[in-house]
C-alpha cells in the first residue's frame, strides 16, 4: 500500500496543474489581451453553459471561434508572438496555472490508492441487476467484490456480455463510469479498496476536506 499521507503532503507542496490552451483547429489567431498573472474563471452556471474567460479568437473562413479557459486559475504564459498569424491545430496559445480543488485532490489520491478495474474495450458498462440493487439501496461502499465475481455488463454494438471482476477482495469505493456513456478501453470503471485499508483512506479524505483551501 502506498503512503497516502505522504502523497497528500507531496500534492500540498505543488498544488497546481499546468493546462496548455491550444488551437482546436487551423485559423488566424487574435488574442484577447490577457497577460501573465491575470486571474481567470472557468465555465460557470448550473450546466457550465457560460464559457470561461476569453483567451483568443480563432478565425477560419470568416468564421470566428472563441477560445476560452477550461478551468479557474492564473495565466502563466501567452504566446503573443503568434498574434495575427495562421496557426495549425494543436498550436499552443497560452498556459493556465490551475490550483487543484478538493475534489481533484481526492481523485488523484484515490486513483493511486485504490485498485482500479479498467474497461477491456470501448463500450457502455452497467452493474449487474443484483449489484445495482445493492447500490441503490445503500451505496457503492456496501458492495463487496472478489476475484472472478460477475460484476458488470458490457454493452457494445447492441450486444451484451457479462464482465467478471479481477483483482483483490474489497469494497467498491469509487465508480468512474456513467450509465449510457461509452468508456474507452483502459479507462477505470471502479476503484476497489481492501477492507483493512478503508480507515486509512477515509482518514486522508477527511484531511483533504478539512485542510485543503479553495481559491476564490
Amino acid at each position: 500500500m502506498i503512503d497516502i499521507s505522504a502523497l497528500l503532503d507531496e500534492i500540498k507542496a505543488s498544488p497546481y496543474r499546468e493546462i496548455v490552451i491550444a488551437a482546436p483547429h487551423t485559423g488566424r489567431v487574435t488574442f484577447a489581451g490577457l497577460t501573465p498573472g491575470d486571474k481567470v474563471h472557468g465555465p460557470q452556471g448550473q450546466w457550465k453553459e457560460k464559457p470561461g474567460t476569453l483567451v483568443a479568437t480563432l478565425e477560419r473562413e470568416r468564421n470566428p471561434k472563441p477560445i476560452c479557459v477550461p478551468e479557474k486559475g492564473e495565466i502563466s504564459a501567452v504566446r503573443g508572438e503568434r498574434e495575427g498569424t495562421f496557426v495549425e491545430a494543436g498550436t499552443e496559445l497560452a498556459v493556465l496555472r490551475h490550483k487543484l480543488t478538493r475534489e481533484e485532490v481526492q481523485g488523484i489520491i484515490l486513483r493511486k490508492a485504490l485498485h482500479l478495474f479498467c474497461a477491456p474495450e470501448r463500450a457502455k458498462y452497467y452493474f449487474t441487476p443484483e449489484v445495482d440493487k445493492k447500490i441503490r439501496a445503500s451505496d457503492a461502499h456496501s458492495v463487496a467484490v472478489r476475484d472472478g465475481m460477475e460484476l458488470l455488463i458490457m454493452s457494445r454494438m447492441k450486444r451484451e456480455a457479462p464482465l467478471r471482476y479481477s483483482g483483490p477482495e474489497g469494497v467498491i469505493y469509487s465508480v468512474y463510469f456513467t450509465y449510457n456513456e461509452n468508456m474507452d478501453a483502459g479507462a477505470p470503471l471502479i476503484g476497489v479498496c481492501p477492507r483493512d485499508q478503508l480507515p486509512a483512506i477515509q482518514d486522508v479524505i477527511m484531511r483533504v476536506q478539512t485542510e485543503w483551501t479553495e481559491t476564490e
